[in-house]
């Protein structure tokens, strides 16, 4: 199952296909994303009888026309230094606990967005987000699963200038300007990436196109090199604080960001940038100036 926001609007997608979720339940569930996960069981027993291709109301779509999948979750949880080879090549430790900061969700895109550079120092960050389903406090690993109903492509952008203001880092507010958490291109329920894939050994990375054409890869990692998986950081999360539907993880990102390299690399006007995870499909942001 995968769900996708078009026009802001929740839709159900299969193929080229999309389904408004409200209409076909006759208002069963919501429009709003968010309020599917609220009654995430419910909604996935509903979707599992569904046949789009059978539906009038299916119509198709282009990526262009997708939003952020998710909408505006009460709390997204960001993950810091979640791959060793992330934390080696920022010159620190590979942390004993999570390093937990958030994204805020004014800074929230779909998954074909431009995205203005407010400096010459923003950063990529590849990155699986997690979307909880139960939500609950004190989850043990073993049921962390259990509580996560999908997952999403993410960017974790990052300006540099504004991350290392001054200490303390500044880490929420440089990782939340405008358009600098693009998802998409849809959530993709557990149950179906678990059909053809372990979640914990998903390929990741992403690529940046010139405006000449010419591509590099920037990251190439998987899920499996993560310090804390995700049942472990369902569980650490759960612990401290409740966990609600809908809420977001960004679980971390694997090595080669731009200011690991030598020299710092960072992202320029005119260049595209195209994130991609196996089982769930692919994300792309073009940069541009901020002087008109």
């Amino acid at each position: 199952m995968r769900i996708a926001s078009i026009a802001g609007r929740a839709h159900l997608i299969q193929s080229d296909s999309a389904v408004d979720i409200a209409s076909a339940s006759n208002n069963l569930f919501p429009s709003d994303p968010q309020g599917l996960y609220r009654r995430w069981d419910e909604f996935s027993e509903w979707a599992k009888t569904l046949d789009l291709d059978e539906l009038d109301s299916a119509r198709s779509f282009e990526q262009r026309d997708l939003g952020n999948p998710v909408g505006h979750p009460r709390q997204v949880f960001a993950i810091g230094l979640n791959y060793a080879d992330h934390a080696r090549e920022s010159k620190l430790e590979p942390p004993a606990e999570p390093v937990v900061f958030t994204k805020f969700v004014s800074s929230f895109a779909g998954p074909d967005s431009d995205v203005t550079l407010p400096s010459d120092m923003v950063d990529w960050e590849a990155e699986l987000v997690a979307v909880i389903g139960r939500g609950g406090r004190d989850i043990p690993r073993s049921e962390g699963w259990d509580h996560i109903a999908g997952f999403t492509v993410g960017q974790d952008l990052s300006d540099r200038t504004i991350q290392w203001w001054a200490p303390p880092a500044q880490f929420s507010l440089g990782k939340s300007l405008e358009n600098f958490a693009p998802l998409g291109p849809w959530v993709t329920s557990i149950e179906e990436i678990r059909a053809e894939h372990d979640p914990q050994n998903l390929k990741i990375g992403c690529t940046l196109e010139e405006a000449n054409g010419s591509t590099s890869i920037l990251q190439s990692g998987s899920t499996s090199q993560m310090i804390f998986s995700l049942p472990v950081l369902v569980e650490k999360l759960s612990a401290l604080v409740e966990l609600l539907p809908g809420d977001v993880i960004f679980s971390g990102t694997p090595a080669g960001v731009g200011m690991g390299m030598n020299p710092p690399t960072y992202l320029k006007p005119g260049q595209t940038l195209i994130t991609t995870i196996e089982g769930i499909g692919s994300i792309t942001q073009r940069f541009r100036s901020s002087n008109p």
